[in-house]
């Protein structure tokens, strides 16, 4: 099932049972991350070092996104639309500086 509609993270990647790194969507679905072809298996696991090493700034993140939402949630905007705000903000605030050249 093809899907372009972006799932939100639940919780950060890990590398499953297959080796392969993945992680759960807040839509309840297991989602592999696809790696180049050239990464190697000591590249994965510096990767992932990395991403174990910034969890607890990932948790602060995560913190203060749940109390902006809580702070701006009323009857005119629900969580959820919040949320969307929330994820539509930071990307338009952010993607001058993570042009696609730089994935590449």
């Amino acid at each position: 099932m093809t899907n372009n509609n972006p799932v939100t993270p639940h919780a950060g990647p890990t590398l499953d049972g297959d080796g392969h790194l993945s992680y759960i969507g807040d839509d309840g679905c297991r989602y592999v991350i696809g790696l180049p072809p050239e990464i190697d298996d000591d590249s994965v696991e510096r990767v992932m070092t990395m991403l174990r090493s910034s969890s607890p700034l990932f948790q602060s993140i995560e913190h203060l996104c749940h109390r902006w939402i809580k702070d701006v949630s009323s009857e005119e905007l629900d969580a959820r639309a919040a949320l969307v705000l929330l994820l539509t903000t930071l990307e338009t605030a952010l993607e001058d500086s993570y042009p696609d050249s730089t994935f590449d």
